[in-house]
């Protein structure tokens, strides 16, 4: 288990990923979107570039349109492999001198390595600068209280662009409104001096603390991806509706590049991310990786779960591309099968014949006033 400077707090679990919850997650699902809590994300790791050819090195190595990125304008990238299946993931924000890339801790240590092995003879030096600065989460407005800002200087914000298609991208899920249209997120970069503050005033009460799981949930019903839960090792962008933030479709070469134009423009990708509505009848969710079925046969697997404070229990799962929309499906559970019904992200469409009719969301959270 990992040490926290949030574990003290009461109710506090922590594993190995970090603060997992005060007590309650839905409760602080609740104050979290409503930008009455801030997390700290303690599953992030901060790498710096800096150096004056840091955005041109980026923009040719990744598939994101990074040269000639504004200072404070907000970001991601994917480093693809050769064929186009995903190896890395980043979030992008730069100051005017240094490019910050804020990723799952898991994935730093090989991002990293490879960027350094990537340098030749540029004018650029990644390095970890996660012992420098912790990523607290939470809503623009919410992580007010916790962002001092930087006079003169632009502020260590990331606001998460997702769901909106941004230029150069391409959205597939055609629902209609996509669940993360009001999404509200952004991590922040502190000093490590300012989360001691923080956890400090958290301990007094001054400041409320949620935990992982309430952000994980807010991201699973918002259908986000991310590295850390829904990528594998043969996963392509396009499986997970990541053309719309994280890669841009008319920029240079770069890895990957054409597989990417070629099930764009000529093909479709051959797995398909779904959203799922688990039956809330049992206590536990299925695990990461559980399989997904119709009838017998094994279609895909679970990627993400959460216990939504609105949805109930949700997954996402990745599934192939011929399985029926409309197919009732049942996923691997500890207790048994549990049904799911299917909500389509990816319709089978996506690819040469991205032309897909909007569809109505299947829900359960109350409709707006």
């Amino acid at each position: 288990m990992m040490s926290s400077l949030f574990s003290s707090l009461p109710g506090a679990v922590v594993d190995d990923a970090g603060l997992q919850h005060v007590g309650n997650p839905l409760i602080e699902q609740r104050a979290l979107a409503a930008g009455e809590a801030v997390v700290p994300l303690d599953d992030r790791a901060v790498l710096a570039v800096p150096g004056e050819d840091r955005l041109s090195w980026l923009d040719s190595l990744t598939s994101q349109a990074l040269a000639a990125l504004t200072p404070g304008i907000s970001t991601e990238l994917l480093v693809l492999d050769p064929q186009g299946h995903i190896e890395h993931a980043a979030s992008v924000l730069d100051d005017g001198e240094t490019t910050w890339l804020i990723v799952d801790r898991a994935d730093a240590e090989g991002l990293l390595s490879w960027l350094r092995r990537m340098r030749f003879r540029l004018r650029v030096d990644p390095r970890d600068a996660s012992a420098e600065y912790a990523v607290f989460g939470g809503t623009a407005a919410g992580l007010s209280s916790v962002s001092p800002a930087r006079p003169g200087a632009v502020p260590l914000v990331w606001t998460d662009p997702w769901p909106h298609v941004s230029v150069g991208g391409w959205g597939y899920a055609a629902v209609d409104p996509h669940p993360g249209a009001d999404r509200d997120w952004a991590e922040a970069l502190v000093t490590r001096d300012e989360e001691r503050r923080i956890a400090d005033a958290a301990t007094a009460g001054d400041i409320a603390v949620a935990g992982l799981a309430a952000a994980d949930a807010l991201r699973v019903a918002a259908w986000r991806p991310r590295w850390s839960a829904d990528v594998d090792e043969r996963v392509l962008p396009h499986e997970l509706d990541w053309l719309r933030t994280a890669v841009h479709l008319s920029k240079g070469c770069y890895r990957g590049q054409e597989t990417v134009a070629k099930v764009h423009n000529l093909g479709h990708p051959p797995r398909r991310l779904v959203a799922l509505q688990l039956d809330g009848s049992g206590s536990v969710l299925p695990a990461r990786g559980a399989a997904v079925r119709v009838g017998d046969d094994a279609v895909g697997h679970v990627t993400s779960t959460a216990l939504h404070y609105e949805e109930g229990p949700i997954a996402l799962a990745v599934v192939r591309r011929s399985t029926p929309v409309d197919a009732t499906l049942l996923v691997d559970g500890e207790d048994g099968a549990i049904a799911a019904a299917q909500e389509v992200v990816v319709p089978p469409e996506a690819g040469a014949t991205a032309n897909v009719p909007r569809l109505t969301r299947l829900s359960r959270r109350a409709p707006a006033k």
